[in-house]
């Protein structure tokens, strides 16, 4: 059921995406797209998902485990391919677990609970920059006293608790935070590259907010890496924004494949599963009886 439900929420967002652009007009704009700006923006991308891995590690430290930016990056490779085919049930994270409990000394509850840390920091990453952007969009006529307010107030709430119930990952927040910023301004940048490369000559700021909101899509289950959720966002908020929805659809469709491409990388680890410590990559069902048993 819970499959189906993924595959039934892909296919309509998909759908719903064709409705909206003419495939001859994508198809045009990306024959004529500047491949020296695609490149910068895989680049830009690649670069992202190093400091996320390197973030990740840095949570992982906080409960006591210490490995290898080299390791922990090869487990990240592959978190981010089975992320591409197992979202919203173990996914990547599941696996990442699987490994590191099997492997190490630690509770898989303590590595979920740094995954989960790990991925509010780039939350909160997200919310900055958005709220960065929205200062710069006078369209959507809010106070910039408003919007720095609610991002002080949200921070601050954040930090009152883990104060409270996380203490311990407090040590770490300035180093993971500075990652998380760092990981969403690459990602931004691969998007202003990929609009560079589309030959976009206008405001880039209504696009790069649609694109950021559009991000949000990763916590929907579904499937393929939420294929047809981001183009089906972006192209209701350019409709919205009266902006080029066959740009917007565009943006997304070039960063899902460039994603695709860096997340591509973890093959190498499925083909050759000893450089992860193992002789076999462990199935669905065992990685899911793994996480039920910390539950």
């Amino acid at each position: 059921m819970k499959n189906t439900f993924k595959i039934v929420i892909t296919a309509t967002a998909i759908y719903w995406v064709s409705q909206k652009i003419s495939f001859t007009e994508l198809k045009i704009a990306l024959q004529e797209c500047n491949p020296l700006y695609l490149v910068l923006a895989l680049l830009s991308y690649a670069l992202s998902q190093l400091i996320a891995s390197s973030r990740l590690n840095s949570f992982l430290k906080v409960i006591g485990l210490d490995i290898s930016e080299r390791y922990n990056l090869r487990l990240y490779q592959v978190g981010l391919l089975y992320n591409f085919f197992l979202p919203g049930g173990i996914g990547g994270d599941g696996y990442k677990i699987y490994f590191l409990k099997k492997n190490y000394a630690v509770q898989g509850r303590k590595v979920l609970t740094a995954v989960f840390f790990d991925r509010l920091s780039g939350l909160w990453a997200l919310s900055v920059i958005t709220g960065c952007l929205i200062m710069f969009m006078p369209r959507l006529a809010i106070p910039h006293t408003v919007t720095i307010s609610v991002l002080v107030v949200g921070t601050a709430t954040y930090l009152y608790f883990l104060q409270l119930f996380f203490k311990e990952f407090l040590s770490k927040f300035v180093v993971t935070h500075i990652k998380a910023l760092a990981v969403q301004s690459f990602q931004t940048l691969s998007a202003i590259a990929i609009l560079y490369a589309l030959g976009f000559t206008g405001k880039f700021s209504p696009y790069l907010l649609i694109f950021l909101v559009s991000s949000l899509v990763a916590i929907v289950p579904s499937i393929l890496g939420g294929a047809g959720l981001r183009e089906s966002l972006m192209a209701f908020g350019a409709t919205y924004f009266q902006l080029d929805p066959h740009l917007a659809v565009l943006i997304s469709l070039l960063f899902y494949i460039i994603s695709l491409l860096v997340a591509s990388s973890g093959i190498y680890y499925i083909i050759r599963p000893q450089r992860l410590g193992t002789n076999k990559l462990p199935s669905v069902e065992e990685v899911e009886n793994v996480l039920e048993k910390e539950e």
